[in-house]
């Protein structure tokens, strides 16, 4: 029988797999904008690269979370994932044309895309015996401990005079050890489906809101809100490229500036993933709401063009990230039931992926051309995914909303 301890201990595992992992990606993440500008890219060419992996590695994922729900073979393609999420890293350290960086970036994306749907799976099947919202904060905030241990390490290389480079290459020690993680965790829990009660704890979907996939209208309207804050959430690669702008390129302080603010981002990221998931189990998705609002304010500072407003801009940048990245998938797993949870998972993270491909690509051509409509850009439409959000919660009170 299947017990709450045992759960929270693979969840754990799971969680120092993705610190690793998000240790090696996230530290190559808060240089590469910059590292791209100093091989020649535009502010169009990031915003591209940038959108475009979000693209791969979210749109990837309907096919993979049907994939994976065909198939059963959750473990084998989250493996498969991870090991072409983390390797690419280290052979930026050899890279001295944008394209090739550009192409790398782009296949680091594609493994999270494969790696993702089947690993939330796994790890929603545990998070039912600990609480949806705990279960996806938990696994969120050690996520970002790795986000913000990546980013240092890279720091501490720039701060040994060692560049860019050395940094992309020390960073395979994290995505080695993750690995091997990974490894132990599928021999450890070879069947995560056994955490998880039968009947399923999550609502059982039919009468009208019912589609004919099996997936209730709610959920349709919650990917139209959870698609415009994404579409307005500028990736860091172009916040870093606007720094090393209004700073100048040659500028060792603000060369390692980028990295810490990235860092500062990842551990607000970590909190408020936690605090968001324990609200979620209370509250439900009220707690989203709030946290979606409080990033709307982000672009205004984070553009601003002074450090310290930069600063309070990542901080509400952090907040949102840590929501979107536990509380929106935590509703989720309550809204299917598990055997076709990848098919959901898939589906939303795609929808997502393309939302937020549309709005890097639009925020890199107006950064480029006029940094007043970028702002305004990103405050609306992220205003609009609240206002489609509060409707759903107004008008769809049911348990589906609730942790």
């Amino acid at each position: 029988m299947p017990d709450s301890p045992s759960a929270l201990r693979f969840i754990l595992l799971l969680g120092i797999v993705s610190l690793c992992a998000d240790a090696t990606y996230e530290g190559a993440r808060s240089i590469s904008g910059a590292f791209l500008g100093s091989l020649g890219a535009s502010g169009t060419v990031v915003g591209l690269v940038a959108g475009g992996g979000e693209l791969l590695a979210y749109g990837l994922r309907l096919g993979i979370g049907v994939l994976s729900d065909r198939t059963g073979r959750y473990w084998q393609l989250t493996t498969l994932g991870y090991v072409i999420n983390t390797l690419v890293i280290p052979a930026l350290a050899g890279v001295a044309q944008w394209p090739l960086a550009a192409l790398l970036l782009l296949a680091e994306r594609t493994g999270k895309g494969i790696r993702t749907p089947p690993r939330d799976v796994l790890l929603s099947h545990a998070a039912m015996q600990v609480g949806r919202g705990f279960g996806f904060g938990l696994h969120e905030a050690m996520d970002q401990i790795g986000a913000v241990g990546g980013p240092l390490l890279v720091v501490a290389m720039l701060w040994a005079g060692q560049g860019f480079r050395s940094g992309f290459l020390v960073l395979g020690i994290p995505a080695l050890i993750g690995l091997g993680v990974l490894l132990l965790g599928q021999q450890l829990y070879p069947n995560p489906r056994a955490f998880e009660p039968d009947p399923p704890s999550a609502v059982p979907v039919s009468g009208p809101e019912a589609t004919a996939k099996g997936l209730p209208g709610l959920f349709w309207i919650y990917l139209l809100s959870a698609g415009c804050v994404a579409m307005g959430f500028a990736d860091f690669p172009l916040i870093a490229l606007h720094l090393q702008q209004v700073n100048g390129q040659g500028s060792a302080g603000v060369g390692i500036g980028i990295p810490l603010l990235y860092a500062l981002a990842m551990g607000v990221d970590a909190v408020a993933a936690l605090i968001c998931g324990r609200l979620f189990d209370r509250v439900g998705l009220w707690s989203l709401l709030g946290a979606v609002l409080l990033a709307c304010g982000f672009a205004p500072l984070a553009f601003s063009g002074r450090y310290d407003l930069t600063v309070l801009g990542m901080v509400l940048w952090g907040i949102g990230m840590g929501a979107q990245e536990s509380i929106m998938k935590a509703a989720v797993a309550g809204m299917v039931p598990p055997e076709c949870r990848g098919v959901a998972f898939g589906l939303f993270t795609s929808g997502y992926g393309l939302a937020w491909f549309l709005g890097s690509t639009l925020m890199g051509l107006l950064y480029d051309l006029s940094l007043r409509s970028l702002v305004i850009f990103s405050v609306a439409a992220q205003g609009l995914g609240a206002v489609i959000l509060v409707a759903l919660l107004l008008s769809s009170p049911g348990s589906q909303l609730r942790g």
